[in-house]
């Protein structure tokens, strides 16, 4: 056993803060930091299990996983101890003394801003349960020997207010065993009525046995072994919060086993709460993985596509090797079909359970659309699928309804070529602008995308169901010649305006031609093959605005509108009139396009054209 004598040790800087808000702030929802406890102590235990499949020479290696709890009423103590992989002191340093990730600083500024309802999910999403500890402790003392054999004995004690110990204490067993005294106001923490009840809440699936003054209080059911009607909502429930660390119902639940090609037993669920949404970072893919229900990995990074990471749950496979290890998993082909197989099975699901319920699946899609929007950018093997999930407003739904890609291909018209869409920021922009308007006269629905993101989904998607997907305001656009009433100018004189306005207008302008998709507006502008998209470049110049260069576009105008046929007679008889209203004519068209950089030029111009007419 080494020499070293005790040591006192300041707190980093972010723990200090996470234990002033957590000693003095939290008050409801105290319990939970059993729950986290003996969470980390099933972690500690899982970590041994692993290490026991490779390593010979483990100190107490006789002894059994599992977790002991024991009460004190007497000295108003609870002890919560495992037979885990305990730590070294620089183990003990580097996981007490220290939070080693960003996360620190984001838990205290949401637990301050949280108020009291929220804490307790805060305190398990941020990873910081062992300090919860201090919601209850006057002195928290952590026992602890390594499971190499040339490991110390010794002892971290704290109250929290700034400083840690660490001194040896001899005779210590292998892992970690937590004396915690508890204050005044927290002594119903040593009753084992109390503890047996959070137990019951919080822990009743934890994978190794839970021992309350020597009396086994989990029972541990793997419930995604059991066939569906053998178990009840209310034990789904408890296993999807447990398993999830989450406080609210799941939006759904796909319980299934397979036989063919693999051995599969699963039980996913879908929240109702997308926690990306509330700003806290990236989720961690959380469906666990076990075989024969032992776990190998309860965040495997590549057995579900990286987009389905808000999914959560178990898959168990008999077919996996027991002794799998994380790495080897990472690159196994056997995993991979597995995750393939489960993914499919998912994306099927929810396509039924979408055309069983549409309200309900549209109130879900609303909160994770951005995942599925991902996954149609991302997941090539599954794209078709997922697209069958999309969900988008149109000019055949009111505002806030939406259609998916299936249900939009299944009434389009026979002389119809193409799934059209148009993306911008709002449904008044669309619907405002010139580029629906020829669609409208001939009944073809247009698909409304209101992201940013939707402008990869489309690049990524390209068709489906053997219909190419097509914008509205694409250079490729061909709907024929449309009803048009008014009587339009001649072919001679659009070809003289058109040539006269590519003149006037030669800054930026690659060509004026003659549209035929303008129904009720005068003109209107399309970039060019190549180009940039509007919202790829409105995207461009928020990152770098110096390197984008003015846009380039081909005008359409539309030779029935009477603003078109007395600007061709205007050409004619009052050039530096006519050049004015072609400039407006064009910023008018840019800006329905999302191309105007300079809407302020609009103002001077039209104060210029209200002066001649009043002149007049």
């Amino acid at each position: 056993m080494s020499n070293t004598t005790g040591s006192t040790h300041e707190f980093q800087a972010e723990v200090k803060q996470v234990l002033d808000i957590v000693i003095h702030s939290l008050y409801t929802d105290r319990e939970i930091f059993i729950r986290e406890l003996v969470s980390n102590a099933a972690d500690a235990l899982e970590k041994m299990r692993l290490t026991q499949l490779t390593e010979k020479e483990v100190f107490g290696a006789e002894l059994p996983l599992e977790i002991n709890i024991t009460t004190d009423e007497t000295a108003g103590t609870l002890t919560i101890a495992d037979h885990g992989i305990g730590m070294t002191r620089n183990e003990l340093v580097e996981n007490l003394g220290t939070i080693a990730h960003s996360g620190s600083k984001a838990f205290a500024a949401a637990l301050k801003n949280a108020g009291k309802s929220n804490e307790a999910s805060l305190i398990g999403q941020f990873g910081v349960g062992f300090y919860s500890a201090f919601m209850v402790a006057e002195e928290v003392s952590v026992y602890t020997h390594s499971w190499r054999n040339e490991g110390e004995h010794l002892v971290w004690s704290s109250t929290g207010a700034g400083t840690y110990s660490i001194e040896e204490s001899p005779d210590q067993v292998r892992g970690s065993r937590i004396v915690i005294k508890l204050k005044e106001d927290a002594l119903e923490f040593c009753r084992p009525d109390r503890v047996k009840s959070v137990l019951g809440k919080y822990s009743n699936f934890v994978g190794f046995p839970i021992q309350l003054n020597g009396e086994r209080v989990n029972t541990v059911e793997a419930i995604w072994l059991k066939s569906k009607d053998e178990v009840t909502e209310e034990q789904y429930k408890a296993f999807y919060q447990f398993t999830a660390h989450a406080f609210d119902e799941p939006s759904y639940r796909l319980h299934f086993q397979a036989d063919a090609p693999l051995v599969i037993n699963a039980l996913l669920f879908l929240p109702d709460q997308n926690m990306e949404a509330f700003g806290m970072g990236q989720m961690e893919p959380a469906v666990g993985l076990y075989c024969k229900k032992v776990l190998i990995d309860p965040h495997p990074k590549k057995l579900l596509p990286e987009w389905m990471r808000f999914v959560r749950g178990v898959i168990d496979s008999e077919d996996l090797p027991l002794n799998i290890s994380r790495e080897s998993m990472q690159d196994s082909a056997l995993v991979r079909k597995l995750g393939e197989v489960v993914t499919k099975r998912l994306l099927k699901f929810l396509d039924k359970e979408a055309q069983d319920d549409a309200k309900k699946y549209q109130e879900f899609y609303a909160k994770f659309s951005r995942f599925f929007k991902e996954g149609v950018a991302t997941d090539f093997l599954n794209r078709d699928a997922i697209a069958k999930l999309l969900r988008f407003e149109s000019s055949l739904t009111e505002k806030g309804e939406v259609i998916g890609l299936t249900d939009y291909v299944s009434r389009m018209k026979e002389d119809q070529k193409a799934i059209y869409y148009q993306v911008a920021p709002s449904r008044n922009t669309i619907e405002t602008g010139p580029y629906v308007e020829a669609f409208k006269s001939k009944g073809y629905e247009v698909l409304y995308l209101y992201e940013s993101i939707d402008e990869y989904v489309v690049n990524s998607l390209r068709e489906f169901d053997g219909k190419q997907l097509q914008a509205v305001n694409s250079n490729e656009v061909d709907l024929g010649d449309l009803a048009s009433e008014g009587e339009a100018l001649s072919e001679a004189e659009t070809t003289t305006l058109c040539d006269w306005l590519k003149t006037s207008l030669a800054s930026g302008v690659e060509e004026v031609r003659s549209g035929k998709r303008l129904v009720n507006s005068p003109a209107l502008a399309i970039t060019p093959d190549g180009e940039m998209t509007p919202q790829m470049r409105q995207m461009m110049r928020v990152m770098k605005p110096d390197e984008v260069e003015a846009p380039k576009v081909i005008l359409e105008i539309n030779p029935r509108h009477e603003i078109v046929k007395k600007l061709a007679a205007l050409s004619q008889s009052d050039a530096e009139s006519a050049q004015l209203v072609a400039e407006q004519v064009l910023d008018n068209a840019l800006l329905s396009a999302g191309l105007l950089d300079d809407p302020q030029r609009i103002v001077a111009r039209t104060e210029k054209i209200m002066e001649r007419l009043l002149a007049k």
